[in-house]
């Protein structure tokens, strides 16, 4: 294959043995400075210039996107995709990487462990925020900063609420995250390649830091991963859409917890801890995807009219469950089911025998209409107020003794206009 890095440090390790690995399997490869590109776009006829001359064909991009240059490098990215070549990264998928604010909200709505975080913009919000994450000490974020830069441990509340409103004060955006006291000075990292972990090291803090960086001087040792941490992993990688990616774990006593998922992971920690070829995994999985290039499914589906993908929903009751989905003759209703989403896990292209079960997500392709009417409304949950109960007092017991009766006593209800909360 002919294969274009992006990277504007040509010289930088990572970049030096992927261009290594990918001579060393016979492939073409050249080392392109992603500011150096001009996108030029055209009814039908995306196209880019490399350096003022025509960029030529390739079979492949992995790009290596800085992140003070994320808004143009994934802009480059997205017209590679445009022109259907094979891109490691997709440019969404590093956009969802490179805000953290963004990548822990897309990582909420899944069955994967998050440390608990809030984001807040009033000054009012901050104290009460931070004890919503269970109080100091805290970790402070900025949510683009990279290599353990703008990562801040708090260890009191008023320290906290200082360091968070001096921040918002220089326009900076922070996340405020609880501190895993059992993870204190040490992480892993996990080398995501494809749908499996190719190498992983433990990262140990030195001295009083916290942050356990090999920037910052922490000291790495490989390990193997067991299955919770490896699908774990993995399945960061992949709901954020990444195909080659560096996960950052964090031990806790509830099991693995997301800290970071890296979409331009560094090679010479990994490398030189596991002893692996992690460049080769890389370049070997490029090869063996040349040909399917990034595709937004969803915008390619939606062209006709009157259909798009939907996600249908089987609720307790419905008349779907127990039956196949050949019984549920969907297909004859013009509708095709592309992925069956049961608890955790995610069964594509599903066969027509397969029994269907309360709390299935079904993702289809169809008429919009025919798969609306399928889709049960929205009900929006209210919230339930937490019942404190009362402390046993013996007052009504020593009316009774005292005058041989029991007083009814008026309770104010919520129309007595008093406010509860």
């Amino acid at each position: 294959m002919k294969l274009a890095i992006l990277s504007c440090n040509g010289q930088s390790y990572s970049t030096r043995r992927l261009r290594e690995a990918a001579l060393q399997r016979g492939h073409k490869v050249k080392v392109l400075n992603t500011l150096k590109f001009a996108i030029d776009l055209d009814q039908g006829m995306p196209d880019l210039y490399f350096r003022q001359k025509h960029l030529s064909q390739y079979d492949a991009v992995l790009p290596r996107i800085g992140s003070s240059i994320t808004y143009y490098g994934t802009a480059v990215v997205r017209q590679f995709e445009q022109m259907d070549v094979f891109c490691a990264n997709s440019s969404a998928s590093i956009g969802n990487s490179r805000d953290k604010l963004r990548s822990l909200q897309i990582l909420s709505r899944h069955s994967i462990g998050i440390p608990q975080t809030t984001f807040v913009r009033d000054k009012k919000d901050v104290l009460p925020a931070i004890e919503r994450v269970g109080g100091a000490p805290v970790v402070i974020k900025l949510i683009e900063g990279t290599q353990g830069i703008g990562v801040i441990l708090a260890n009191s509340l008023s320290t906290a609420a200082g360091i968070v409103e001096l921040l918002q004060s220089q326009k900076q955006s922070v996340l405020i995250q609880k501190f895993v006291k059992e993870s204190k000075g040490k992480d892993i990292r996990a080398f995501v390649v494809g749908d499996r972990v190719v190498g992983a090291m433990r990262r140990v803090a030195q001295g009083q830091e916290f942050r356990s960086n090999v920037h910052r001087g922490g000291i790495t040792e490989p390990v193997q991963l067991d299955e919770l941490y490896t699908e774990t992993a993995v399945r960061a990688a992949q709901i954020l859409g990444l195909r080659v990616a560096g996960v950052d774990l964090l031990e806790g006593k509830d099991g693995p917890q997301i800290m970071e998922v890296n979409s331009s992971p560094g090679l010479e920690g990994i490398e030189g801890c596991t002893q692996l070829d992690i460049a080769g995994s890389i370049v070997d999985y490029i090869a063996a995807q040349v040909n399917f290039p990034e595709i937004d499914l969803r915008q390619r589906l939606t062209v006709s009219s009157g259909y798009g993908v939907a996600e249908i929903h089987i609720p307790e009751g419905s008349e779907y469950i127990g039956k196949t989905i050949t019984e549920s003759r969907l297909r004859e209703k013009d509708i095709v089911v592309l992925t069956l989403h049961r608890n955790a896990k995610v069964i594509p292209n599903p066969k027509p025998e397969r029994e269907l079960f309360a709390g299935d997500r079904l993702l289809c392709f169809g008429k919009l209409e025919l798969m609306r009417d399928m889709t049960p409304k929205k009900v929006r949950r209210k919230r339930q107020p937490k019942i404190k109960h009362l402390p046993d007092l013996p007052v009504a017991d020593e009316v009774y003794k005292e005058s041989g009766t029991i007083e009814s006593v008026a309770i104010p209800s919520e129309t007595d206009g008093n406010d509860h909360e």
